[in-house]
């Protein structure tokens, strides 16, 4: 696990050592162990290294035995030993035994198809010398990181934003529309930033980019879903074999390894299957009251017999993290979670290098309450169009808060009018309320039903859950799980994978029928099948919970208070209504309503805003450790 960044010109100069060391040093927290550059007339190329596997070789730049290919790598190939074997059967010479290498050959054996052939977590440049071509690739959910930046002048890369915001002559200007949509996700969409100019290459993507500085990006993997009618005790035996097989792949490295531990299934079967091949540590957090998920943790560690570790996150510790956890996601992430994760993260780098997670699991066998949806609206959806078109009308005249109204409202909705994901904020009514902007803009940008139109027309063949889970693979799961696990962990130097996000598993997984995924009421049913007899019954069918933030309850004490002075005085009044925040403060104190989690969004945005427009002091390279 390491971070890369450079450059690339498009006319003859070579790039600044300064440059190229400024936009590596401040991302020495992915990095502490190594730091290396590479530079020649028009590329250079920087890396910072968290040493995992081979340790005394893994320096990079790295390159192939000529110096024609040169490569910078972020995160770990788990079928690295055996494409090295095959590599070095068609004759192919290694010097290290580094994962990183592979790569290198990989690309000199089938050039751009190499990614189709990895199986991990992977952001990494390739420099072909010979073709004078810059080319790149993020692994298939991207679970790594890859951002870029693009003008006449020059192409910038890295693994953080805040490696190309170091290097010289960059501009830093908010991208209005990725705002916008921003106060609906709770996260910036790819391939967007809250940057004008910098991008995200999109998961399962490649890049290329020529010596005239021409673009190109393309899609070399799609997480489609293809449900085949086989036996469900098929896919259950399916299911324990491909999890057990992942679980041995991700657990390859040198350093010690451990397990996030909630209370719920997906990390306690990645945890039981760690355990069953040596003995480790688990990690977990909660906060005070009654849904704190250390307890159950702390008797499922016992049942598995893990040397555990745990912490509650006092109100006080949670807001004291906030300035340093929005430096390192780069971009405002209003998941409240974020901030439970950054704390087990810190919990973690104490004991291990490398941690493994449950990320993933509820995307692949549908966990999420609101694929449930589908099925208890059939009666209504049933009904004929007409009808349902004047029981939708009669609907949006009750009084909000009618028993009853919002079901009626949903089941006359079609599917694409409805769902964007594990979160939809704002809508486009309430932001006309709460933003300064252009009306104009407000009623022509890009918004977030268009961006989720362009996965449900490929998705019309499928049904209502699997439409679903197809959005939140595209969408929520890179936009804000996989990018607040990236970030959270790195901030303090540690490695985290996640088994369930494993193009094996997920063959397994896109062809299992929604009706075994979903079923008796229940989320991930064939799952919980697949585990009975694996993991302690007493987890199997424990309701999904996370980390959840008593967010609702501190907004009503004096914090709420705060957060609104806070938003006032960080210089966003130019985009936001500060009257109607505090209306909304006002309205939620005094129970006309819950705005906790628009308040927070708004308020991550302010904490941004301040951390990266308002040029105040950022932490140092030693805070960021």
């Amino acid at each position: 696990m390491c971070g890369i960044t450079g450059t690339m010109y498009f006319e003859d100069r070579e790039p600044s050592h300064a440059m190229l060391k400024a936009m590596t040093d401040v991302i020495v927290h992915r990095g502490p162990d190594d730091v290396g550059f590479w530079s020649e007339n028009r590329i250079g190329l920087g890396f910072r290294r968290l040493s995992i596997i081979d340790i005394r070789e893994g320096h990079q730049p790295l390159a192939n035995e000529d110096d024609t290919v040169w490569i910078v790598f972020n995160g770990e190939i788990y079928n690295y030993k055996y494409l090295r074997n095959t590599l070095q059967e068609k004759g192919h010479q290694f010097k290290t035994h580094t994962d990183t290498e592979v790569i290198v050959h990989l690309y000199e054996e089938y050039g751009e198809d190499c990614v189709k052939q990895l199986r991990g977590m992977f952001g990494f440049v390739i420099w072909d010398r010979r073709k004078k071509l810059l080319f790149g690739a993020r692994d298939q959910f991207g679970i790594k990181p890859f951002y870029y930046y693009k003008d006449h002048r020059r192409f910038l890369f890295g693994s953080e934003i805040k490696s190309l915001l170091a290097a010289n002559g960059m501009d830093r200007t908010i991208h209005t529309e990725s705002l916008l949509n921003y106060l609906t996700f709770q996260y910036v969409p790819e391939p967007d930033t809250m940057f004008r100019g910098i991008h995200k290459l999109p998961p399962g993507h490649t890049i290329k980019i020529t010596y005239e500085g021409e673009m190109s990006i393309q899609r070399y993997w799609d997480p489609m879903f293809e449900p085949e009618e086989r036996p469900f005790d098929y896919y259950v035996e399916q299911i324990r074999e491909g999890l057990k097989d992942s679980v041995i792949h991700h657990m390859q490295s040198d350093v010690e390894r451990g397990c996030f531990l909630s209370s719920g299934i997906d990390s306690t079967a990645i945890a039981t299957h760690m355990r069953s091949i040596e003995p480790i540590r688990t990690f977990s957090v909660g906060f005070e009251g009654p849904n704190n998920e250390t307890e159950i943790a702390r008797q499922t560690a016992s049942a598995l017999d893990t040397e555990h570790f745990s912490k509650i996150i006092t109100q006080q510790d949670f807001f004291d993290t906030l300035p340093k956890a929005v430096w390192h996601q780069d971009e405002p992430v209003a998941d409240p979670s974020a901030i439970a994760l950054y704390h087990v993260a810190q919990l973690a780098r104490e004991q291990v290098t490398v941690v493994l997670s449950g990320e993933g699991a509820d995307e692949l066998f549908g966990g999420y309450r609101i694929y449930c949806e589908p099925q208890s609206l059939q009666p209504i959806e049933r009904l004929p169009h007409g009808l349902k078109r004047i029981l939708h009308a009669i609907a949006r005249m009750l009084p909000s808060g009618l028993y009853g109204r919002n079901y009626v409202l949903r089941g006359t909705t079609p599917l694409e009018e409805r769902f964007l994901g594990n979160a939809k904020i704002f809508t486009e009514e309430m932001k006309a309320e709460v933003v300064r902007i252009d009306k104009e803009m407000l009623s022509s940008y890009t918004n977030p039903w268009a961006i989720a139109k362009r996965f449900y027309d490929k998705t019309r063949h499928l049904d209502p859950v699997t439409r679903m889970q197809y959005i939140d693979m595209n969408l929520w799961l890179p936009g804000d799980i996989l990018m607040k696990a990236d970030k959270m962990t790195m901030a303090h130097s540690l490695e985290l994978r996640v088994p369930f996000l494993d193009v094996e598993l997920y063959e397994i997984a896109r062809k299992i029928p929604a009706r075994y995924r979903i079923a008796e009421g229940t989320t991930k049913y064939i799952f919980r099948k697949a585990m009975e007899g694996i993991i302690p019954d007493f987890i199997l069918n424990r309701p999904k919970l996370g980390f959840p933030v008593p967010l609702r309850d501190w907004v009503k004490g004096n914090q709420g208070k705060v957060i609104v002075e806070q938003i006032a005085a960080s210089g966003i009044e130019d985009y936001i209504n500060i009257d109607t925040v505090r209306q909304m403060l006002h309205k939620h104190q005094n129970g006309q309503g819950d705005y906790a989690r628009r308040l927070w969004t708004i308020y991550m945005f302010a904490l941004w805003h301040v951390t990266y427009m308002e040029e105040l002091p950022k932490p140092t390279l030693a805070e960021a450790l």
